[in-house]
C-alpha cells in the first residue's frame, strides 16, 4: 500500500501518533471527548484559583482548594508531555501560542512552592478556552473572520484619521477643562484632565472627577453629547470596509469555470484550480 508523502514524513512512534491524533485530532471521538474533557477542567481549575483567592474562605476549604488546585497542575503537567510527546514536531509546539501557554497554566503551580502567592497567575489557564472553537467546530467561520481582517486592513487609513480626531478632541477638552475648573475642582493636571475628558467622550461616566463651574458644565455637556454622535462613526467606517472587501471577492471570477466569492489573496480557483487574474 503506497504511503502519502506526509506519513513518510512523520517518523513518529505508532503510539506517539495515536497520542497525538487524541490530544491535536478533532474529528475522532476520543479527540473530541479529550476536549470537552479538557475544557471542563480549565473552567474548574480557574474557578478554584478564583475561590481561593476569597478572604472570608473557611481553613478546610481552603486546604480543599489547594489540594485541587495541585489535582488540576499535575493533570496540566501531563496534558503538557503528552503534546510535547505527540507533537509531530515539539519543538514548533512548545514555541507557539498554545504551546507558551500551555507551559504558562503549569509553572506558577511550581513557583508558588517558591514565591507564595504566584498561584493566582494561574487564570491565565482561561486563555486555553480558545480550544472551544475547535470542539464546536466554528471554524466555518473561518471565511467570515478573514473577511472582517480585510475590512479592518482596508479602513486602517481612516481609523487612524479618526482616532487622531477624538484624540485631538480629548486634548482640547481636558486642556479647556484644566483652565476653566483648576485644581481645586479636582482637575490637578492636564493628564488628569484629558482622562476626564476620555471618559465624558465616551459616555462611561464614572463621576469621580466634575466640573463644578457653570461654563465647565456646558462644555462637559457638550464633551457628552458629541460622544453619543461619534459612536457609529467606527460602525459606518467598518461597514464601508466590509462591503468593499465583499465586492473585492465577487470580483474575482475564475475565467475557466467562472466561479466567485475567491478570497483576496487566492491565487488558484478553489474549484478548478486555475489561476486567478489580478
Amino acid at each position: 500500500m503506497p504511503h502519502s508523502a506526509s506519513s513518510l514524513s512523520d517518523r513518529r512512534a505508532p503510539w506517539r501518533r495515536a497520542l497525538g491524533d487524541i490530544i491535536f485530532g478533532l474529528s475522532s471521538p476520543a479527540a473530541r471527548l479529550y476536549d470537552k474533557v479538557l475544557i471542563f477542567l480549565i473552567v474548574a481549575s480557574v474557578l478554584a484559583v478564583m475561590a481561593e483567592s476569597i478572604s472570608g474562605l473557611s481553613p478546610e476549604w481552603k486546604a480543599i482548594l489547594r489540594w485541587a488546585e495541585w489535582g488540576f497542575t499535575v493533570i496540566f503537567t501531563l496534558d503538557y508531555i503528552g503534546r510535547l510527546l505527540g507533537a509531530r514536531r515539539a519543538r514548533r509546539y512548545a514555541g507557539s501560542f498554545y504551546g507558551v501557554v500551555d507551559l504558562l497554566t503549569i509553572l506558577p503551580s511550581y513557583l508558588s512552592l517558591l514565591f507564595p502567592g504566584s498561584q493566582y497567575l494561574l487564570v491565565v489557564r482561561a486563555l486555553r478556552l480558545l480550544r472551544v472553537f475547535r470542539v464546536f467546530k466554528l471554524a466555518r467561520y473561518t471565511d467570515q473572520a478573514a473577511l472582517l481582517g480585510e475590512a479592518l486592513t482596508a479602513s486602517r487609513e481612516r481609523i487612524t484619521v479618526f482616532f487622531i480626531s477624538v484624540l485631538s478632541l480629548v486634548i482640547v477638552f481636558g486642556t479647556l477643562l484644566y483652565l476653566i475648573e483648576g485644581p481645586e475642582n479636582g482637575f490637578t493636571s492636564i493628564p488628569t484632565s484629558i482622562y476626564w475628558a476620555v471618559v465624558t467622550v465616551t459616555t462611561v461616566g464614572y463621576g469621580d472627577i466634575s466640573p463644578k463651574t457653570g461654563l465647565g458644565k456646558f462644555l462637559a455637556t457638550l464633551a457628552m453629547l458629541l460622544g453619543y454622535a461619534i459612536i457609529a462613526v467606527p460602525t459606518g467606517i467598518v461597514t464601508v470596509g466590509l462591503q468593499e472587501a465583499k465586492e473585492a471577492r465577487q470580483g474575482r471570477h475564475c475565467p475557466q469555470c467562472g466561479l466567485g466569492k475567491h478570497d483576496t489573496d487566492a491565487h488558484y480557483c478553489k474549484r478548478c484550480g486555475e489561476n486567478l487574474p489580478g
